[in-house]
């Protein structure tokens, strides 16, 4: 791969075989289209609807619910085969709604890249598709244009290049033409002055260059290949469930087998031993699972959207709740990505400025005194140069206050803001006759304006000023005197050293420093050199990407949750441990890791000293997919949150993806299994919440669901055991789970959140749907389930084998529904949360216990389910059988609230 910075100008040209002047003739340029292709990323298409169907028949649980149902018709079981059917038809529909919504509200990779471009083709300027661009095209770039291309410079004046998308720098990168690197040691992307890259945004000045490359051989193509490289993972959910379901099915294998052959041997007849054998399998699979926990996951998704958080695939929605580490982009994410003026510094004193982003309210404070700047004449001359010395404009799109131009340059046009100037009245009153551009060597800007200067106490009669900004230790050089309220002064070497000081220390806040200076001059300068000697130096300005409000309080949530937080960024190590410092995350250098010195550590190292760094500097995309690797390797569940160009590889990497919906590049929104629509660290917060609440409702169901599976499996087999005749119908267990179970099965996923939800650390990554010693309590549950379906059993049984199946039948379903009140919560009795706590589960008993009443009562369904009806007392003993495994619940409450060793959570 050609490294385009280390080759100069007049190389480049000859390598392209181009024009410097006229650039490519037409029809040499359709030759170079055809050779090297449009100048698109190519578009991954997305599913189509029947895609996204026969995608949800691809988990184990629904193959095995379709098999029963194969199983079911061959046994001319009809009836049976129809109800299984009709829950995968349900659950698939839920699946594809839900991902062809998701889908149809998100954009693809092609609004990425720019629609039009300019470009010198045989020697005219003309404006072209982007996608027609081609290696050697002569293209002209202005302020606010999209690059469209990877290219390399041949002019640069004042062309400053928002490459914050692509390489995470919250400033705007300075570029020269005339820069040119070392062979054998390239700069890393953010560095190279010379080249600009497709879909970044020109921030200030104008600019020709020599595209390089398009396409898929451009910077941001490279990271759309990475990004096709990189397999995404099943969500810890998914690998539960996937587990849980494999297990059931083996165990339902196992019983049809053993049954089977345990019969058979017997002497039974075979083809009642193998419906035998079924019913068990039947038993031993939920059949509601899949359909329950795509309802809670949708459910829960809906509740997020409220939240501002939008969810792209449902088990994502789980997956921040697992979350052990988040790995968060500084710029945009953490930051309001809106460089904001913080202080001043001049030799008489330092001013405080307040004011969030691009707003134009705030104040000016010496210590804890308000300043008004219209009386204070040597703030006002630093505001006024800042703004003279400037090319930013403040604008407002959609009622919010947005900067054109550089953003450094925003800063101090909103600040003057805050003290009533505005770019308009000072121009007017100090008109630009003259500008030297922003130099990368000098790293200095100076406008030459007109005008009397009300307060100036220096030279006389003078209307005709140079104003310079730039970086503090060169203007100071440049600096012969400094401005004082009584005027000018000799700048002597302690008064240098002052300044000088006063910068090291904002710098070691975080703080991007400029100085300001002036200079009356008698005629116009015509050399920046001439213009800038002798200056007056009126002040240190320094500012900041200021930290979102609302980050603070999100951090300090995820420290009580037990979630560790880790910024990667872009920018460089003393700006990020400065921002890391503010955030709390880090308190020296040793926690900070640069990209260069990632890159020297091997994968094994680097998993055992990740966990030590919180804050990654200067990194490439490569090196992100590196971290979210290392984390991984160690057991913890990663959340990675940004919005740039070069996060979507290890946004894609990561357990789950987080992408900004407002500033996030549509690439990261692709890759991203959640948009934060409100672009708000702080949403993630709620995010994680939810997505704990979900879990723990998922468990509570799936242990409802397995107790009642296990006492409906442990009433069979305990019937074939004793040689009674078997207590249910595969009819009426298939009615049961699906019905009597699945409706309050349901309702406890909606279950309000735990107070302290947020209080714990995250669940241990290595352990699955069931938590310590939940097992117990499942069998225990499942034994006094099946030990009330097997009195019930036995008392119709001494009547006649329907009479039992029915008591049984109603036994069992009527006995669970009162049941799932216990699993509100494992801990706390359902006396003392009460049935109000939960309305849907006091809706779904109602309906479920109706529908049961209906089938045993109504002659018509009686007879589909097998079912007699039952004499007044009959009913009395079932009441009484249906209650006791809530009660039995309730016992086992108190003993494991008093020997927490034998608590099922």
């Amino acid at each position: 791969m050609t490294e385009w910075s280390s080759i100069s100008k007049t190389n480049t040209i000859q390598r392209l075989k181009t024009d410097p002047q006229r650039g490519l003739a037409a029809g040499e340029a359709a030759l170079r289209l055809k050779r090297h292709g449009p100048n698109r990323l190519p578009e991954k298409g997305g599913r189509s609807p029947v895609q996204m169907l026969l995608a949800q028949f691809q988990e184990f649980l629904v193959l095995l619910l379709i098999g029963a149902a194969i199983v079911s018709l061959f046994l001319k079981e009809t009836t049976d085969a129809l109800v299984i059917l009709i829950v995968v038809a349900v659950n698939a529909v839920l699946g594809v709604t839900q991902e062809f919504k998701a889908e149809k509200s998100l954009a693809a990779l092609k609004e990425l890249s720019p629609p039009l471009a300019r470009v010198i083709r045989g020697g005219a300027v003309a404006e072209i598709p982007a996608a027609e661009l081609v290696p050697g095209d002569l293209i002209l770039l202005s302020a606010g244009d999209f690059i469209p291309a990877d290219a390399r410079l041949l002019e640069a004046a004042n062309l400053k290049v928002d490459e914050s998308a692509l390489s995470g720098e919250s400033v705007p990168a300075i570029k020269d033409a005339q820069a040119q690197f070392p062979t054998d040691e390239p700069p890393p992307l953010a560095e190279k002055a010379n080249l600009v890259f497709m879909g970044t945004m020109v921030s200030s000045g104008r600019g020709k260059a020599l595209v390089i490359s398009t396409g898929l051989e451009t910077e941001i193509g490279r990271i759309a290949t990475l990004l096709q490289t990189v397999k995404s993972e099943k969500t810890p959910l998914q690998q539960k469930l996937d587990g849980l379901s494999r297990r059931l099915g083996l165990l339902a294998i196992g019983i049809c087998l053993l049954i089977f052959i345990l019969g058979t041997a017997a002497g039974n007849d075979l083809f009642q031993m193998f419906l035998t054998a079924v019913s068990l399998a039947v038993a031993a699979i939920p059949e509601g699972l899949p359909v329950i926990v795509t309802i809670v996951l949708a459910t829960g998704v809906r509740g997020m959207a409220r939240r501002q958080a939008i969810i792209r695939k449902l088990p994502a929605v789980e997956t921040l709740g697992a979350a052990t580490v988040i790995c968060s982009d500084k710029t945009g994410t953490l930051t309001q990505n809106a460089m904001t003026l913080r202080q001043i510094v001049t030799g008489e004193k330092i001013y405080r400025v307040t004011g969030e982003g691009y707003e134009t309210r705030g104040d000016f404070w010496e210590g804890e005194r308000r300043v008004e700047p219209a009386t204070d004449f040597l703030l006002t001359m630093v505001l006024r140069a800042g703004l003279l010395c400037n090319d930013a404009r403040l604008i407002h799109e959609e009622g919010r206050p947005q900067i054109a131009g550089d953003p450094s340059e925003g800063a101090l046009v909103v600040a003057a803001a805050k003290a009533g100037l505005t770019r308009e009245g000072v121009m007017d009153r100090w008109p630009r006759v003259k500008e030297f551009p922003f130099d990368p060597v000098r790293k200095r800007m100076s406008t030459v304006c007109r005008g009397t200067i009300p307060g100036w106490r220096g030279e006389n009669g003078v209307d005709c000023w140079v104003l310079t900004k730039g970086a503090p230790d060169l203007v100071i050089e440049h600096c012969h005197y400094w401005l004082s309220q009584e005027g000018p002064r000799l700048l002597t070497p302690d008064w240098k050293t002052f300044f000088k000081e006063h910068n090291s220390r904002m710098a070691e806040k975080g703080l991007r420093v400029l100085a300001l200076a002036l200079r009356p001059v008698a005629t116009l300068p015509t050399t920046a050199a001439g213009a800038e000697t002798g200056l007056y130096l009126l002040g240190l300005v320094g500012m900041m990407d200021p930290i979102r409000p609302e980050a603070h309080r999100a951090l300090e949530e995820c420290r009580q949750a037990g979630i560790r937080v880790k910024m990667i960024t872009g920018d460089h190590r003393d700006t990020a441990l400065a921002i890391g410092r503010d955030l709390q995350l880090a308190t020296d250098r040793r926690q900070v890791i640069t990209g260069e010195e990632l890159a020297q550590i091997n994968r094994e190292k680097l998993k055992h000293k990740v966990d030590g760094f919180n804050i990654f500097a200067r990194v490439s995309p490569e090196h992100k997919v590196q971290i979210v690797d290392a984390l991984k390797a160690r057991g913890e569940i990663v959340a990675m949150t940004g919005d740039g160009v070069n996060d979507a590889p290890a946004l894609k990497r990561a357990d789950i993806g987080i992408a900004m919906g407002k500033t996030g590049t549509d690439v990261a929104r692709g890759a991203a299994e959640m948009i934060l629509a409100d672009d708000n660290f702080a949403t993630i917060v709620g995010a994680v919440r939810e997505g704990r609440v979900i879990f723990e409702n998922i468990r509570k169901t799936i242990y409802f669901l397995l107790s009642c599976n296990g006492g409906e499996i442990l009433t069979i087999l305990a019937a074939i055991l004793f040689r009674w005749p078997l207590p249910l119908l595969p009819i009426q267990i298939l009615w049961i789970n699906l019905v009597t179970d699945s409706l309050p099965a349901l309702a406890l996923g909606i279950e309000a959140a735990d107070p302290e939800v947020m209080k714990r650390p995250p669940r241990d990554p290595a352990e699955g749907i069931f938590g310590p010693r939940s097992r117990q309590t499942i069998v225990a549950f499942s034994l006094l389930i099946a030990l009330t379906a097997l009195i019930a059993f036995r008392l119709g049984l001494n009547q006649s084998p329907i009479k039992g199946q029915t008591m049984a039948f109603a036994t069992l379903a009527l006995g669970q529904l009162c049941y799932a009140f216990n699993f509100r919560s494992l801990k706390v009795p359902f006396l003392k949360q009460g049935p109000a706590g939960n309305p849907s589960l006091v809706v779904a008993f109602l309906v479920s216990g109706t529908a049961q009443l209906a089938v045993l009562l109504v002659p018509f369904l009686r007879t589909v389910f097998h079912t007699v009806s039952l004499a007044a007392a009959d009913w009395l003993v079932i009441l009484g059988l249906s209650l006791l495994p809530l009660a039995g619940g309730e016992l086992w409450k108190l003993a494991s609230n008093r020997n927490p060793s034998r608590s099922g959570d």
